[in-house]
This record gives C-alpha cells, sequence and structure tokens, in this order.
C-alpha cells in the first residue's frame, strides 16, 4: 500500500508541501523546537507541519510566552499543532478554549513523553498505563474543539499490552492524526525500533498515521513509509542534526538528486543557530552551553571517532566553542567533505535526561 493509494493520508489535514508525498513533521522537543528552531530550519527546508513544545496543564497553568510565540510569531508558512501535557479535565478544557482562539491547525496530546519527571507525574508517557483515563481526556478535548485533534504516543509504557486497547480509543474519538514513536516509554531512545507495532497501528485506526523513531535520512524515512504503510514520517533528533532531512525526502520521492551538504554547510548552521538562540539574559557561557544541545546530535555525522563531540562538550567559551567547530568543519580542506546522511555508529548524544541519576531538566524529548 503506498501513501497515494491509502485514502487516509490527506483526510481532514492542511495541504503537504507536495500533494501525494508522504507527509513530514518536525517531532515537539522540549526547550528546542522553539520558535528559533523552526526559522533556522524553515531555511533548509520546511516539514509539511510543526507542533509546538507542550504547554504544561495543570491547575494553575498558564499559556507559556515563549511557547505561545511559536504560533504568533511564526513566518514559516507551515501549519502548527498547539501540543498540550497533562491529565486534569478542567485544566485541559480550559486550556484548549484559550488555545483555539491562536492560529493554529488544531490540537496536540502528548501521550509519550518519555522523561521519569514527566510520567511520574502520570501525564506524557505515563498516560499509557491508565485506558480509562484517557478514555475521557481524548472525550474531552474531541467536544471542546471543531478544530483537529491530534495524538502523539508511543507503544506502550514498559509493555504493548494496553496498545490494541488505545488504538481503539483513537477510533472511538475521531482522532485526525496519530504520531507514533515504535518504542515504549521505558524503552526511551536504547532499543530497536518495533515498526511491526506502527505497521498494526496503520491497519487498524481510521486516520492517517506518522511514524516516528530512528527516521534518520530519506533513505530511513522511505523504507519507514513502505515497510508500515504509515502516511508519513515525523522526524526528531535526525532533524536537529541534518536541517535538509525534510527537503531530502521531498527529492527522493520527486526522483531528483539529493542535495548532500558538505561540513562548511554545518558550519555555517552552527553559526545560523548561534544568532537565532542568542538573547541578552543568556550569560556566554549559557549560551554556549543552550547550543550544545543542539551540537550533541549534529556531532553524530562530523566524525567517526567523536572528537568533535568529545571535545565541543568540554568548551567553557565562545571562543574554544567557534575554534573547536572550526578545527573540525573548517580547517585543513574539510569544509569540502561531505556531512554523513546517517549518525556514524557508536557515536552517541546524550542529552540531560538520559544521563543516570540526572535530575535536571528534560531539554530533548519527543
Amino acid at each position: 500500500m503506498t501513501v497515494i493509494e491509502n485514502s487516509k493520508a490527506v483526510k481532514n489535514l492542511p495541504e503537504p508541501i507536495i500533494q501525494g508525498q508522504p507527509m513530514t513533521a518536525l517531532a515537539p522537543m522540549q526547550d528546542v523546537t522553539g520558535l528559533e528552531f523552526m526559522k533556522v530550519i524553515s531555511e533548509y527546508g520546511s516539514p509539511d507541519y510543526f507542533f509546538t513544545e507542550y504547554f504544561r496543564v495543570h491547575v494553575s497553568s498558564n499559556l507559556e510566552k515563549h511557547i505561545l510565540n511559536s504560533i504568533t510569531q511564526n513566518q514559516t508558512g507551515r501549519p502548527i499543532f498547539a501540543q498540550l501535557i497533562g491529565e486534569s479535565l478542567p485544566d485541559l478544557e480550559r486550556t484548549v478554549n484559550e488555545l483555539i482562539k491562536y492560529p493554529i491547525a488544531g490540537i496536540d496530546l502528548n501521550m509519550g513523553c518519555p522523561a521519569p519527571k514527566v510520567y511520574k507525574k502520570n501525564v506524557g508517557g505515563g498516560l499509557l498505563r491508565d485506558v480509562k483515563k484517557i478514555d475521557s481526556i481524548l472525550e474531552l478535548i474531541r467536544k471542546s474543539t471543531a478544530k483537529l485533534f491530534t495524538v502523539k504516543m508511543r507503544i506502550g509504557f514498559d509493555t504493548t499490552d494496553n496498545f490494541a486497547d488505545i488504538l481503539n480509543l483513537i477510533n472511538k474519538h475521531k482522532i485526525d492524526l496519530l504520531s507514533l514513536h515504535g518504542r515504549t516509554v521505558k524503552e526511551m531512545y536504547r532499543s530497536e525500533v518495533h515498526y511491526k507495532k506502527i505497521k498494526q497501528a496503520v491497519e487498524t485506526i481510521n486516520c492517517p498515521v506518522l511514524a516516528n523513531g530512528n527516521i534518520t535520512s530519506a533513505s530511513k524515512a522511505k523504507w519507514v513509509v513502505e515497510n508500515t504503510g504509515s502516511a508519513g514520517v515525523m522526524v526528531g533528533r535526525s532533524a536537529i542534526r541534518n536541517p535538509w532531512i525534510f527537503r531530502q525526502i521531498r527529492e527522493k520521492y520527486s526522483g531528483k538528486k539529493m542535495y548532500q551538504p558538505k561540513l562548511i554547510d554545518v558550519r555555517n548552521y552552527i553559526d545560523k543557530l548561534y544568532k537565532a538562540t542568542w538573547q541578552e539574559r543568556f550569560t556566554e557561557q549559557g549560551h554556549i552551553n543552550r547550543l550544545k544541545k543542539f551540537l550533541n546530535f549534529i556531532g553524530q555525522s562530523v566524525d567517526s571517532e567523536g572528537k568533535f563531540l568529545h571535545q565541543m562538550r568540554r568548551a567553557q567559551s565562545k571562543k574554544e566553542f567557534f575554534d573547536i567547530c572550526d578545527d573540525h568543519l573548517i580547517a585543513n580542506k574539510r569544509s569540502e567533505l561531505y556531512f554523513a546522511n546517517e549518525p556514524f555508529e557508536k557515536i552517541i548524544a546524550r542529552p540531560n535526561h538520559e544521563k543516570p541519576n540526572d535530575d535536571l531538566s528534560y531539554s530533548i524529548v519527543s
């Protein structure tokens, strides 16, 4: 089954950039895929759809201004869905009623965040343990908005025992789009992705499915679509590493020569990230530390020994940071070398929330 043959692929959803191709979306990653990153990636090739970082929903919550800016100041020209995380029914209803006043394509519910500080509060991926609660939340949000209602989830919490029941709820409440990460919450990002579970969802539910999890390149995206029957892909970490990935996916499906960035292009990308993420309130070291969240992933395709990542993580000043970038990306004619399409084997990015015994902000979650 191809995407073009699958009528579910376009039902109710905004037009993709190229009609008939698999849909693409940027996975929402907390403290990373805000307005600034959306602006940067749009210069390299926007996805069909954006999703905001999650709005935290609880009894005293308000719409966080910096997340709201990614809606009100978004000039990418692409539809954006407002993502929520929470479990309090009255507060979810209140937040939905506030958000639908803004120019969003729809509301997205996070049922997949694997950060322990999140799931311990029974929100995000923690909801997957409670089918009855999911039923009540989906019913509430479905009744609260006439806009599109989408869900992002994983295949289970620590097992997939509830998976079939939750898919039935996706049908029951007429969800418009499901973004499915093919791992359990407890597997985080360490296991192989269970693409057969994504295929099961495609064959079970009545709405289109975006496959998520290890979509590392245009070739991998095509393989996943062909082997799951999904309507498209949602890309997170690999879009940080390779901001050209959405352009490359479209080129691959169009039969065009796929753009291959060189290390000089990566050096320019880092410059754009530096300028886009700068805020006056940052100290020099604080800003460099923020950039390291992005370079944790970019570094996976720079050198097979991981020397760039090792040195970059230890940079203590702007000068030291950019000297390291120059040494590895443009010095000694390295600027003409091609940036690897796939992450090098055994070169691992380690965001804060994946480090042992770390209780810091879970900055990269999707």
